[in-house]
């Protein structure tokens, strides 16, 4: 049983791309940053330097080579990638799920490379056990920051539509649009980055859509690129001078929409659980539960 670790991205999306693929809902995190890193270079999320891995249940020796040939024998089909990681600073550590045992060799592994995390996204168990293997190696502690949804949507049951209408943002908004994304992350507790790489990335696929009333933008709405299959909404943000009057309903909708008529498969969103007006909101859009995460944060020591 072994992790492989690699900077390379073309490595990490040959060894684990065909495991990434095979759930792509579950795993749209992973999926939509790899073809943000493939599109935008390794760069586009701001800083520091990628980290990707891959777990498989045995060694992958290739077998004996034959002496006439030189051929290698078939890899072993228990050697199939059964578990992966990135980290793509300023993001936390990002796991899919993970067989038992994965966790905490995993954070051996990161921990040998004097790496510095801030966090772990992953679903509660290996979050846990990452978290305490982590805290052993590093001496941080951990404490909860999130409690996840991933929410797949079943079919689209657009709201009565508020006032005014969506529109792509452009580059013309891009000081708004960092904005609100600096204003979302300080209200769920993120960590703050820098943005605007990632805005003009977004900018550059249609990624952004406003919500226009009375012609002042009250709401925003994000998609990822389609990855997979599947694209992901979010971050979505109304200003709290402009919530409770259907502005981010309407927004969602709208974005929903432009992904199911621009081809996408499946599309998938995440809420915070301590938000009932959320969940019970994309409930109502037709949105269904999937998969529960959680977000830990490190402090201390490492």
């Amino acid at each position: 049983m072994t992790w492989t670790l690699s900077e390379d991205l073309k490595e990490f999306l040959a060894a684990a791309g065909a495991f990434l693929r095979s759930n792509p809902a579950r795993n749209t995190v992973q999926l939509a940053a790899l073809e943000a890193l493939r599109a935008g270079g390794l760069q586009v999320f701001g800083e520091g330097l990628s980290l990707f891995g891959w777990w498989r249940p045995v060694e992958p020796r290739g077998g004996e080579a034959d002496p006439r040939s030189g051929a290698r024998a078939a890899v072993p089909q228990d050697s199939a990638v059964a578990g992966a990681f990135m980290h793509t600073p300023p993001y936390p550590v990002l796991l899919t799920r993970l067989p038992a045992g994965a966790a905490p060799a995993l954070a051996t592994a990161i921990a040998a490379r004097d790496r510095k995390l801030w966090g772990v996204n992953a679903e509660q168990g290996d979050a846990d056990a990452f978290a305490a293997a982590w805290g052993e190696r590093t001496g941080v502690s951990a404490r909860l920051l999130r409690n996840m949804r991933l929410f797949l949507l079943a079919e689209l049951v657009p709201p009565a539509p508020p006032p005014g209408a969506a529109r792509l943002a452009t580059a013309a908004d891009s000081a708004l649009l960092e904005a609100w994304i600096d204003a979302f992350l300080t209200e769920t507790g993120e960590p703050r980055r820098e943005t605007s790489g990632q805005v003009q990335d977004r900018l550059s696929y249609g990624g952004f859509t406003l919500w226009i009333a009375d012609g002042t933008a009250v709401s925003l709405a994000g998609i990822t690129r389609a990855a997979a299959g599947v694209v992901r909404v979010g971050p979505v943000y109304t200003p709290p001078a402009h919530r409770g009057k259907g502005y981010g309903a309407a927004v969602t909708a709208a974005v929903t929409r432009a992904a199911l008529d621009g081809g996408a498969e499946q599309v998938v969103l995440f809420t915070d659980l301590a938000n009932p007006t959320s969940n019970a909101l994309y409930t109502r859009l037709g949105y269904r539960p999937l998969q529960d995460r959680v977000l830990l944060g490190f402090t201390g020591a490492g």
